[in-house]
């Protein structure tokens, strides 16, 4: 501890880091959940939204620069993706989540995808070569202070909240078959 500055302590604290979750860079260790990413600079909310809370409102640009909200898919039963172009693991996801799409979009069913990529160009190229068909894609570029990541109290991705037609999240990180699982259920009482 006798790297750390005086500073240091306050800009983790007001990033909303932990100081048992981070260590300073000059202490010679190397921090995976934090590694490779600045600070997040906006304010967090304690915790992220759990099952039962209304999901907080999202504004961002679409590719082509509209801004497009999620709570404008109310009625609609929607995945709420964090991902990025450069992410394996989203890139992994991405299937699951196109086949669920193409499944269930005459239901009621739609995704929202949060990108928190920094190069338009990388964000654009990867939802092509996925082919991510929904409308909904948003982003503001701004990597892991992404004003969505940071109200959703994004950590790591992928990250995803099923959220119902009233705006409830009812699930959260659903990945493979239990996504699928989670659809029918939900769709089937609609």
């Amino acid at each position: 501890m006798k790297n750390w500055k005086p500073l240091s302590w306050v800009a983790l604290l007001l990033a909303g880091g932990s100081l048992a979750a981070f260590t300073h860079p000059t202490s010679g260790f190397k921090n995976t959940r934090f590694a490779g990413r600045p600070p997040v600079q906006r304010p967090m909310p304690d915790v992220p939204p759990r099952v039962g809370d209304l999901a907080p409102d999202i504004a961002l640009p679409n590719p082509e620069g509209k801004v497009l909200k999620l709570s404008s898919l109310r009625g609609k039963v929607v995945l709420l993706d964090f991902w990025a172009s450069w992410c394996g693991p989203c890139r992994q996801e991405n299937p699951v989540t196109v086949a669920a799409y193409q499944k269930y979009k005459d239901r009621g069913f739609t995704v929202f995808s949060v990108s928190l990529d920094r190069n338009k160009k990388s964000w654009l190229k990867a939802i092509q070569a996925d082919q991510l068909a929904w409308e909904g894609h948003v982003s503001d570029l701004q990597f892991w202070n992404s004003a969505a990541a940071a109200r959703y109290r994004i950590e790591a991705i992928p990250a995803t909240f099923l959220i119902d037609p009233n705006g409830k999240v009812i699930a959260r990180d659903l990945r493979g078959p239990d996504l699928e699982k989670a659809l029918r259920k939900v769709l089937a009482a609609k």
